[in-house]
């Protein structure tokens, strides 16, 4: 049971004034029920959705989890920013339990990247939970979606994390860990995904960081290993094939850094200041860059068009 603690909403703005109405139900079987649910073993038999349900219309494809402890390092918060804006950026939607730590990273930059996610609750989906998450609840409901399976009004109880869990797996065609130890819930949700056939991912950490425990062991058994964010969204699905730029269709932004390096950037730095692209970004759609073939970095460091 995670403990409230202050956070900041950090996703730009005010909150959003609370919705007059409450979660709206979502029978099985109705059109809105997304499919992807029927392969657990026990089903919801209804949601209840805060926000776009449209949102949930391709599951599982599109739909990307990134999930980790509570207790994230800098390191970790600042991985989990960097793999959900990538996959936001790309089209994807980025799915979460709107917990503390890895969650609430990730999904609060899915919405600074200005794209869609979804936040998968334990308590009732009008229910913020922990409490010091209202404003990033009302930010998630109104532009992107909140839901779970408990009723309206429901507070936390023991099991609901885990009954959270399998619904994140089973919405998600790929299931990322950020950072877990042994006994953390984001193992719990790579194991339903693992159970389903669905893409299991893991950032591998230090030996000795706890924090790493549960994603080295993940690795260890199979799961991709991330050390970059073009390997998520290549596993995910998110590169569409197209005739141009080497096969991959690009995003904007990679296709002004490839603009940049073509006149002549040949570093992070200097395609930063051709493109006012903040360098993580950039640093991240050379990757991309990199596997689709339109740039090539030289033996010297510099980069070069392909």
């Amino acid at each position: 049971m995670e403990r409230d603690q202050p956070t900041a909403l950090a996703a730009g703005g005010e909150a959003p004034e609370p919705r007059s109405t409450g979660p709206r139900r979502v029978l099985s079987g109705a059109p809105e029920y997304p499919e992807a649910l029927s392969c657990l073993e026990s089903p919801p038999k209804a949601l209840f959705a805060l926000g776009d349900l449209r949102l949930l219309e391709s599951a599982p494809v599109g739909l990307v989890a990134i999930v980790g402890t509570r207790d994230a390092s800098a390191y970790g918060l600042q991985t989990a920013e960097l793999l959900a804006s990538a996959v936001v950026r790309h089209g994807g939607i980025v799915v979460s339990g709107m917990a503390r730590g890895v969650d609430a990273a990730a999904h609060r930059a899915a919405v600074r990247a200005g794209g869609r996610t979804i936040a998968v609750t334990g308590t009732g989906a009008d229910v913020p939970y922990p409490a010091s998450h209202r404003a990033l609840h009302a930010v998630l409901a109104e532009r992107g979606l909140v839901v779970s399976e408990a009723k309206p009004g429901q507070g936390a109880f023991k099991g609901c994390f885990p009954l959270r869990n399998r619904i994140i797996a089973a919405l998600s065609s790929v299931t990322v860990v950020v950072e877990a130890g042994f006994k953390s819930g984001a193992l719990n949700t790579a194991t339903h995904a693992l159970n389903l056939g669905r893409g299991v991912a893991a950032v591998p950490g230090r030996i000795d960081d706890p924090r790493a425990d549960g994603c080295n062991l993940l690795i260890r058994d199979g799961a991709h290993p991330i050390t970059d964010p073009a390997e998520l969204l290549q596993l995910a699905g998110l590169y569409r094939k197209t005739t141009a730029h080497g096969g991959l269709e690009l995003s904007a932004s990679a296709r002004a850094i490839a603009d940049a390096v073509r006149a002549g950037a040949d570093s992070a730095d200097a395609v930063s200041a051709l493109t006012q692209l903040p360098v993580r970004i950039v640093m991240t759609e050379l990757g991309v860059l990199e596997l689709a073939g339109v740039v090539v970095g030289t033996p010297s460091g510099r980069l070069r068009a392909a």
